[in-house]
């Protein structure tokens, strides 16, 4: 009788810009027990799959209704949010909603493989036991402007500007002080060459700043 081969891993990657899931896509896909099944921009998941990735990247973060409903799908079993957020009390609400996993951007894309691997056998992970780094920027991937020269920080807050959102709209959404995000707005605005919100906004719809809407599957386009 022939054996049965090794388990893989069932993944989605869900976030709602598609350079963001493809940049997630591209630091995992070395790892031959983890089969990407889904990269989602704005759509739910639809396969079967043992983990959700959530990368809250110009989204809301992990406590929001938008991951209330992946824990509810009953097509995925675990739900991981990956973020830089590394707040407490945002992580113990978002854990006390179902998630399996909160996850620092710090890691690298072995710590984060072998993270994901835990929460698929079943464990909960929090930022103290996968040694949640200081560093307020994602080792790998990938995220829009990443080519002008924009940290991913700098990227986000340029990305919810384009969405329309205020510097105190900002402020609530990443957990950042309002002064912090009038900092990333300065460095963003000098690397693009805006001189006013209404130009860094029609930068941004030019370059990719506005989250895409259709789903991209593996190998797909």
């Amino acid at each position: 009788m022939a054996t049965a081969g090794p388990t893989r891993l069932r993944l989605a990657l869900v976030n709602d810009y598609e350079v963001v899931v493809r940049g997630l896509a591209h630091m995992l896909e070395r790892f031959e027990d983890i089969e990407i099944v889904e990269l989602d921009s704005n759509t739910d998941v639809v396969e079967p799959v043992d983990v959700a990735l959530y990368d809250t990247f110009a989204q809301a973060e992990g406590d929001a209704p938008e991951v209330t409903a992946l824990v509810d799908n009953p097509r995925v079993r675990h739900v991981v949010v990956y973020s830089w957020n590394v707040d407490g009390a945002l992580q113990r609400r978002t854990l006390d909603a179902g998630v399996s996993g909160y996850l620092a951007k710090s890691m690298t894309s072995d710590e984060l493989a072998e993270a994901l691997r835990d929460v698929a056998k079943g464990r909960t992970l929090e930022l103290d036991e996968v040694e949640a780094r200081p560093v307020p920027e994602p080792a790998e991937g990938d995220w829009p402007g990443r080519e002008q020269g924009l940290t991913a920080r700098e990227s986000e807050v340029l990305a919810l500007i384009t969405q329309g959102f205020s510097n105190n709209d900002i402020a609530a959404q990443t957990h950042l002080s309002i002064n912090s995000v009038k900092t990333y707005i300065r460095h963003a605005y000098h690397k693009i060459g805006a001189t006013s919100r209404s130009r860094a906004v029609l930068w941004g719809i030019d370059n990719g700043f506005r989250p895409d809407t259709l789903r991209v599957r593996r190998g797909g386009s």
